[in-house]
């Protein structure tokens, strides 16, 4: 099992092409630390069934793994995740003919809780932003890197691997390569422009020093930005700026996505920015918040109207 495993990782990394990220995560959901018997991967749950080989799985084995990993404590929206990186296993192995047919192509999935997403109001985004100190090369590149994650809703992902000419300041078009290696262009506002200008043009240069690199953000030390150090200066700026909440980049881009609709946007506008594939994905961040509810209830509801004018006039 571990040698189709090895060849299941090289088809992701060769043919699909996927990120570090999906492979990382397929890995831990699939393999866990399968030898020191600490994860809930789905090969550790096949060795304690005893079953050798992945020829030995049905839909059967595919339920009782369901009700093993509900039983360890793991969210509904993990195990979906599991699941799908062992469907995806599975159809690789028919795929290259080591399997017949796959087994698990019928097997139900349970139910999602399905949660709104967390974001930030605006207030608490202008607190964010001023946080950094912009006298410094530090602060200049964390007030530009917030701006540009809030302006454009893109993935940390995507963040990290921005190079310096991929940014167009004059038209606020940023070329991002997203999923599957998919190419699309995001937008930023006058204030994420400016910061990046800033950022650019002074601190960049000094975090630099005399090493070249391409990469749009840096650190100290003049190497690119990875994702562990991005949430590091989020969670550091979040507790100067008193907000009370851990803030994650996804929460940024999640908080993108809502003030972009709570404005009025058109849902497949934002469908096209933040890279979804299919409209179901952001059809999540159609939640309004409550101030938005009721300036449109009051707005639209014929009684509403008339209690309104009521107030306005009392």
């Amino acid at each position: 099992m571990k040698r189709l495993f090895d060849s299941y990782i090289r088809y992701l990394e060769v043919e699909r092409n996927a990120s570090p990220y999906t492979v990382r995560n397929y890995t831990s959901d699939l393999l866990g630390n399968y030898l020191r018997g600490s994860e809930k991967g789905f090969f550790q749950f096949l060795r304690l069934k005893e079953l050798s080989s992945l020829e030995e799985v049905d839909k059967h084995t595919l339920r009782d793994y369901i009700a093993w990993l509900m039983q360890q404590g793991v969210v509904r929206a993990s195990i979906a995740r599991k699941l799908s990186a062992v469907r995806s296993l599975y159809r690789y192995l028919v795929r290259e003919g080591i399997l017949p047919t796959n087994p698990l192509e019928k097997a139900s999935t349970p139910k999602l809780d399905r949660r709104l997403p967390a974001f930030l109001t605006i207030k608490e985004v202008e607190q964010l932003l001023q946080a950094p100190d912009i006298s410094t090369p530090q602060g200049q590149r964390d007030r530009a890197l917030i701006e540009l994650l809030y302006a454009s809703g893109i993935r940390v992902s995507e963040l990290v691997s921005l190079d310096v000419e991929q940014v167009n300041r004059e038209s606020g078009e940023i070329r991002v390569w997203g999923k599957g290696s998919k190419e699309r262009v995001v937008l930023m506002g006058r204030p994420a422009a400016e910061a990046l200008s800033i950022y650019l043009s002074q601190g960049r240069p000094k975090l630099l020093g005399n090493k070249r690199n391409n990469a749009l953000f840096v650190n100290r030390y003049g190497e690119r930005l990875n994702e562990r150090r991005v949430q590091k200066i989020l969670d550091g700026h979040t507790s100067k700026a008193g907000l009370g909440k851990r803030v994650h980049p996804h929460m940024l881009r999640h908080t993108f996505a809502t003030h972009m609709l709570d404005g009025g946007a058109d849902l497949r506008v934002v469908q096209e920015l933040l890279g979804h594939a299919n409209l179901t994905s952001t059809q999540i961040y159609t939640h309004v918040t409550k101030s938005q509810a009721r300036k449109v209830y009051l707005s639209a509801h014929p009684m509403a109207k008339e209690r309104g004018r009521e107030l306005e006039s009392s």
